[in-house]
């Protein structure tokens, strides 16, 4: 179940570079929560319109730690911006059962 896991975060990922919400849907719980410095557990509808860029943003994001801890994934990762700025986040990401039910944003600074 470990492998599932860490196999669905680097998937959405990669989904949230490609601006693919469509894909990330069927990853989350319909009881899915989102939180950070700026949300403070949004719903699922209020995370794609709040969350999910408009037009492309990132030109990379590199996954530099990703741990699973039961039900729980802890991934760090460096995203790098079209404008050249870029920084670093940590998310901790809770799982139900095969979905995402909840993921808390961690923000890091600028490099």
């Amino acid at each position: 179940m470990t492998d599932h896991r860490l196999d669905t975060v680097r998937r959405l990922f990669a989904a949230y570079l490609a601006q693919r919400p469509d894909l990330v849907a069927p990853m989350l719980t319909d009881g899915f929560t989102f939180s950070s410095p700026r949300d403070d557990h949004i719903d699922r509808a209020t995370y794609f319109e709040r969350c999910w860029p408009k037009e492309k943003v990132f030109r990379e994001i590199h996954i530099e730690h990703l741990i699973a801890d039961g039900d729980t994934v802890i991934v760090g990762y460096r995203a790098e911006k079209l404008d050249g700025g870029s920084f670093r986040n940590v998310e901790l990401m809770r799982f139900a059962a095969d979905r995402i039910a909840a993921v808390d944003v961690y923000f890091g600074r600028g490099l």
